[in-house]
């Protein structure tokens, strides 16, 4: 397959190129065929075998996490921006976004904002719970958000209740890629106590969430 065949190869590839050795803290070398670095040596720098390299500028994305496309990323010494796009068209959401929370003001901005929302909205705290939400996402997530006794942890709802894997479109896939983007959302605070907490309760709960959280850890 031509790695310039898709949007995703071709970003990944023309990153790659861009860089050179010296740029990258790596010996330049008496002889070099390959314009920028080496697909061997993007892998090595972002501790990725090279075959996973070679099926991402192939394009594909299928099982690909989130915290490895970071340290993707950061090997191929992306800007911000750039690291965003990479997301994009990987398909995942960049877990190194501005948190909302790390602004002490924004709970109460963004709980002003959700009534003037015209569509289901809801925000969720670091460890993906809803703290608000509207009355659109109250009617539309009416088993999760709409249950006074229910909980309301996202993953809660996705994993532990019956009930989402009717409504969640092509409830697999969306399963897995909220797991990889646990995995990287939590990469900082996997040793906070209650955060063990909750991905011991899942994990015990729920065998599907279990199995994708041993995949996304490898």
């Amino acid at each position: 397959m031509d790695t310039a065949a898709t949007p995703l190869g071709a970003f990944l590839r023309a990153h790659r190129e861009r860089l050179t050795p010296q740029q990258a803290g790596l010996p330049a070398g008496l002889r070099r065929r390959a314009k920028g670095l080496r697909r061997e040596e993007v892998a090595q720098l972002a501790g990725i075998s090279a075959t996973w390299l070679t099926w991402l500028e192939q394009g594909r994305s299928e099982s690909v996490s989130a915290h490895t496309l970071g340290r993707l990323a950061a090997a191929l010494q992306l800007s911000g921006a750039e690291t965003d796009y990479l997301f994009d068209l990987a398909g995942l959401k960049n877990p190194q976004e501005k948190r909302a929370d790390a602004n002490p003001q924004s709970r109460e901005i963004l709980e002003k904002m959700l009534p003037r929302i015209d569509m289901p909205a809801y925000v969720l705290d670091r460890r993906w719970r809803a703290v608000a939400w509207n009355a659109a996402a109250e009617a539309l997530f009416c088993d999760w958000l709409g249950k006074p006794d229910a909980s309301r942890n996202q993953l809660d709802f996705i994993f532990l209740m019956p009930e989402a894997r009717g409504f969640i479109d092509n409830w697999p896939e969306r399963a897995r890629r909220v797991v990889a983007e646990l995995r990287a959302d939590l990469g900082q605070q996997l040793d906070d106590a209650e955060t063990a907490g909750m991905l011991e309760k899942l994990r015990r709960e729920s065998p599907e969430f279990d199995r994708l959280w041993v995949i996304c850890c490898f």
